[in-house]
């Protein structure tokens, strides 16, 4: 392997990796599970769901947190998964990463307990004299840097000593794939040696779920949760909301060779899109993740016949899995359906920012140790998405390169292109 790209910039390439889901915490307890067809969908049992049209998702209740909210629960599932990436890529001493961070985590870090309680006052209408009164008393302070999106980036950046200013991300679902992306430039510009990436999301709390709800994004298949994610069935209806959290190294291969350290994979290219059709929908003519695609084997340097396996966003929704399917019958055209394209989220359901973290991850496994993790519940083809979607059992395969789709609410799309070590 070359030091360099198609376009002389440093080959960057993964050291450490660590994830936390539904399906349990560490790389051997997901990988394990995913790959036996395991499902982490479960009933919710964090807050009351009654009259909700949904009461499952994948939520991640084994990781105790002092602080009941979704920056707290992401916060620590981010610490955990970089310790164990750190592990892994055995770089730098404790507490000084030599490089710098960069957060996919969701665009809100405050929860209603903590807007309730800074807005308790003596009057039933709250004003904004009450509200800078409350904020002033010391029961109140450790709240305030939840204001600041961006707390949690400056809590790991401390704790793990990662350089210069945390970059925090918030592109909807592509989100992990963007912070992935930033990474890789920063190494590619010369900037750092080495990158630490990382996607976190606890966000299955009343609020969240309503506001999807609304939207009619999830599935109201509540009887038997295991069974409600069902990526690319003919009778999908809908995303299941789950938390997890995934966290990689990036090194260039330059650095990585010089310290000895096992590479686990290569990030070959990213690619990105957008398209501002719709504030939930995607284009129609699948244009912009046709686009995505192809902007993501450009800079990888590969052609679409390079390409063996693909990590589907396959989120479950009757349309995204649609519009998914006509991008890729659009850039391998005849090979499309030849193609294996399972979904993560059919076990995991859909970890929103975390998501293209996570899934790289997988993406990475399944080309590192040569399985395909399965689609589960595919029970009911749906002959419109006529996709090889390794149905219901992981499939031995050797795999060079694989693309990782991301595709996120109001457009934004990212794929990245992972190569086998």
């Amino acid at each position: 392997m070359n030091d360099t790209d198609h376009l002389g910039r440093p080959v960057v390439v993964v050291t450490g990796i660590g994830v936390i889901t539904s399906l349990g915490q560490g790389v051997e307890a997901n990988w394990k599970a995913l790959t036996a067809g395991v499902s982490g969908i479960k009933r919710i049992t964090r807050f009351p769901v009654t009259n909700m049209k949904t009461t499952i998702a994948g939520t991640v209740d084994f990781i105790p947190v002092d602080e009941i909210s979704a920056p707290a629960l992401s916060e620590r599932m981010a610490d955990l998964v970089v310790a164990e990436a750190l592990a892994t890529a055995k770089i730098g001493p404790d507490g000084d990463f030599p490089g710098p961070l960069f957060l996919a985590l969701p665009p809100v870090e405050m929860e209603w307990p903590q807007r309730m309680g800074l807005a308790a006052g003596p009057n039933e209408t709250v004003t904004y004299a009450d509200l800078l009164r409350n904020a002033g008393k010391p029961e109140n302070a450790r709240n305030y840097p939840r204001f600041l999106f961006g707390s949690v980036a400056e809590n790991l950046a401390v704790r793990f000593g990662t350089k210069g200013s945390p970059i925090s991300t918030s592109t909807a679902c592509a989100s992990g794939g963007t912070a992935i992306q930033l990474g890789v430039e920063a190494i590619r510009r010369g900037e750092s040696k080495a990158a630490l990436v990382v996607g976190t999301d606890a966000s299955v709390n009343p609020e969240s779920l309503i506001r999807f709800s609304l939207l009619s994004a999830l599935s109201t298949r509540n009887d038997d949760p295991a069974k409600a994610s069902r990526p690319f069935s003919k009778d999908r209806d809908g995303f299941i909301m789950s938390e997890g959290a995934g966290a990689l190294v990036l090194e260039s291969l330059t650095h990585a060779r010089a310290r000895g350290a096992t590479i686990l994979g290569v990030i070959e290219g990213c690619g990105e899109a957008a398209d501002g059709f719709h504030r939930t929908r995607s284009s129609p003519d699948g244009k912009p993740i046709i686009a995505c695609i192809r902007n993501a084997l450009e800079d990888a340097g590969l052609r679409a016949e390079d390409i063996g396996y693909i990590n589907a966003h396959g989120t479950s929704t009757p349309e995204n899995d649609k519009m998914e399917w006509t991008g890729v019958q659009a850039v391998f055209g005849e090979r499309a359906g030849a193609i294996p394209i399972s979904s993560n989220k059919s076990m995991i359901g859909h970890t929103l920012t975390a998501a293209g973290a996570i899934e790289a991850i997988f993406t990475l496994l399944a080309l590192q140790r040569g399985v395909l993790p399965p689609t589960i519940n595919y029970d009911t083809p749906d002959p419109a998405v006529p996709v090889d979607c390794v149905p219901n059992v992981a499939r031995e395969a050797k795999v060079a390169y694989a693309i990782s789709n991301s595709f996120g609410f109001g457009g934004q799309n990212v794929c990245v292109v992972v190569g086998a070590a």
